[in-house]
């Protein structure tokens, strides 16, 4: 039996989450070297409130396009480009610590190109129910709501695997419930927006899509549909 002779002291991350780390990291590097004029001259220390101006998701605008019916690609964007826009370099590292833990996790077992699909389904889901449930005013900016489609997505594999031997499936949605509970509390305490909204819309999108997209998903629902 061979053995690697020089074995790798981690197990190498997906492509795919290190490309979404990458540019969530790029965009705010040109953000924060902006602001202290290192790169891109005086204009440059705008940039990041010019990229809300122009990516963040906004409820009003939603429902401008729906009862208007127009729908321009210049608004379609924020229902993606929201999540890559954050307001601060520590926001940005702690949603590039979650794309690394729950993506490589996801990535493992989903592979990459459906990693990719919860994530970006996962905002979009996000900042429906963002404008859907709550109509807020204040624009909605950052990766959580994707994220938490991530973690949906890791809740489905740990259901999955309670299931096959035979445990308490509910024990599965630990770390949301925790999740959520910080932020209500944190919330209650400290005051703040209800962006969680998002964040709970989002996981409900990565956990939906888990059931078609996980290996062998898809061919699940059809037997039970035929069995039905």
């Amino acid at each position: 039996m061979s053995s690697d002779p020089n074995p790798s002291p981690v197990n190498p991350l997906p492509a795919a989450v290190v490309a979404l780390v990458l540019v969530v990291m790029g965009i705010e590097a040109a953000f924060s070297l902006g602001v202290r004029g290192i790169i891109g001259g005086p204009e440059a220390v705008g940039w990041r409130l010019e990229a809300f101006q122009s990516y963040a998701f906004s409820s009003q605008v939603f429902w401008w396009m729906q009862e208007t019916g127009q729908w321009p690609a210049e608004h379609l964007i924020r229902f993606l480009s929201y999540a890559f826009v954050h307001g601060s370099f520590t926001h940005a590292l702690f949603v590039c610590v979650f794309i690394l833990a729950m993506g490589k996790m996801v990535g493992e077992v989903f592979g990459d190109l459906p990693m990719v699909i919860i994530f970006v389904c996962s905002a979009i889901g996000g900042a429906l129910g963002y404008a859907i449930f709550l109509d807020a005013e204040v624009p909605l900016f950052g990766g959580f709501p994707a994220v938490y489609g991530l973690i949906g997505a890791f809740t489905y594999i740990l259901w999955r695997q309670l299931a096959l031997v035979g445990a308490q499936q509910s024990r599965a949605f630990s770390l949301i419930a925790f999740l959520m509970g910080a932020q209500l509390l944190f919330g209650l305490i400290f005051g703040g927006q209800k962006d969680w909204v998002a964040d709970l819309s989002g996981f409900a999108t990565g956990f939906g899509l888990s059931f078609f997209l996980a290996p062998g998903g898809w061919a699940s629902i059809r037997r039970n549909i035929r069995r039905d």
